[in-house]
């Protein structure tokens, strides 16, 4: 059963990881996917042939969501491509950790700007159509860090939990216009980037998760394909949790 059939869903930072994941499930289940990237050209390339192979329509944009104008003309774009935007995901994000003592103000304000400013662009981009068509699914990527914290994380925690903040007023905004905003926080998923750490250091991380193992980009997706989709018609304003019961 196809549960996104002919809905159009924007997903920022998706030319590899979390993104990736959630385009080439989003597509299995018949959307059309525009997605961005910011500098990976031949990913993405290769990204789009693989979902257009699947029946739908896809394209890649290089586009920076942290840029107000950039987002504005990319929601035009897509828009005029796609003829409708249902469905946005928020997915973009980076991380530049360090201990709050050493932290420069330049690695918070790139945090802050990539990751929580972006969810700003990208809401103001959409929804205008969104409110035209009295419908829509705003799905944002926080973290459990941005639930719970971390050290050595303050910029990413902050920005991650201002994510949360931010939807749930989106949410009370919106919801007259049967616009949803809801929020997954991932836990501990195994992506390209998680694969250049230490076994040791992994194992160690899986074994403090109760199901005992870490994530893999398809359970996000997963997660995204219900709030995206119908089945999830009467909820809006909500964190869901994809952690393997991290936070327990």
């Amino acid at each position: 059963m196809k549960l996104l059939e002919g809905k159009t869903a924007i997903i920022t930072g998706a030319s590899r990881g979390i993104g990736k994941g959630i385009a080439e499930v989003f597509a299995d289940h018949g959307a059309n996917v525009a997605f961005t990237y910011s500098s990976s050209v031949d990913a993405a390339k290769a990204l789009e042939n693989d979902l257009n192979a699947k029946g739908i329509k896809a394209i890649g944009y290089q586009s920076n969501a942290a840029s107000f104008d950039e987002a504005q003309k990319l929601a035009e774009d897509v828009l005029a491509a796609f003829g409708s935007i249902d469905i946005l995901i928020n997915n973009a994000g980076i991380t530049k950790d360090n201990l709050l003592m050493r932290m420069g103000e330049d690695d918070f304000d790139k945090v802050i700007e990539v990751n929580l400013k972006s969810v700003f662009n990208m809401t103001k981009a959409v929804q205008r159509t969104m409110l035209k068509q009295r419908k829509g699914s705003i799905i944002n990527m926080s973290s459990v860090v941005g639930v719970k914290g971390n050290a050595g994380q303050t910029n990413y925690a902050a920005s991650k939990a201002g994510i949360i903040g931010f939807s749930k007023s989106v949410a009370l905004e919106l919801g007259s216009r049967n616009i949803r905003s809801n929020v997954i926080a991932p836990g501990f998923i195994e992506t390209e980037m998680t694969a250049k750490l230490d076994e040791v250091t992994v194992k160690s991380w899986r074994a403090g998760i109760p199901l005992k193992r870490g994530g893999s980009p398809g359970d996000v997706a997963n997660a995204c394909v219900f709030l995206a989709s119908d089945l999830s018609a009467y909820v809006t304003g909500q964190t869901l949790n994809v952690d393997g019961g991290m936070l327990t």
